[in-house]
């Protein structure tokens, strides 16, 4: 498409970032899993058992749309629901082994996605992340401060924020999205 050089840098972005969701919702497919779902799975191996309207703050979509991730996710053993012992009106998530089995099968085919090296480069890694801290900061309430430091500037005790960052050897990283559909 050479027409494509023409474009504006937004529409250019906007056009990759829904090809390369549509390619990995493809493979997911085969899992049984959504792009919703990975990040949900992976927000719990992460950062352990939380509630409903943590996760869906932590995955930045609205609490409804993480019910009908997790139902999905419950359907297919993938996370379990308990009673929060500290407060009765609300569960806690938790990840199953079955979960972890699907998280890396996913880490796995998101590898393979992005294998050839261009959606790899360091360079445009940073700038992703900054678009998305930046554009990201006013919509989900986010502070940068002058170290770098995310922060969520909607809660009392603002606490630092998982943000993308440059991974370890090994490490999967998990980037902050929008509201997106299960």
């Amino acid at each position: 498409m050479p027409f494509t050089t023409q474009w504006p840098t937004n529409r250019l972005l906007s056009t990759a970032a829904r090809l390369v969701e549509h390619a990995w919702n493809e493979r997911l497919a085969t899992l049984g899993v959504t792009h919703a779902g990975v990040m949900a799975l992976d927000v719990l191996q992460t950062a352990g058992s939380m509630t409903q309207a943590q996760l869906a703050h932590r995955v930045r979509v609205q609490a409804q749309t993480m019910g009908k991730t997790l139902h999905r996710l419950e359907l297919h053993g993938h996370v379990t629901r308990s009673k929060n012992v500290r407060d009765r009106r609300s569960h806690l998530v938790s990840i199953t082994p079955e979960g972890q089995h699907i998280l890396e099968a996913a880490t796995k085919l998101e590898d393979d996605l992005v294998g050839d090296g261009l959606l790899t480069d360091e360079s445009l890694r940073r700038t992703l992340a900054d678009i998305i801290t930046t554009l990201g900061g006013a919509r989900w309430k986010l502070r940068v401060q002058p170290d770098g430091t995310v922060t969520d500037a909607g809660s009392a005790d603002a606490v630092p924020v998982e943000v993308v960052e440059e991974p370890a050897e090994g490490e999967r990283e998990a980037v902050a999205q929008g509201d997106t559909t299960t």
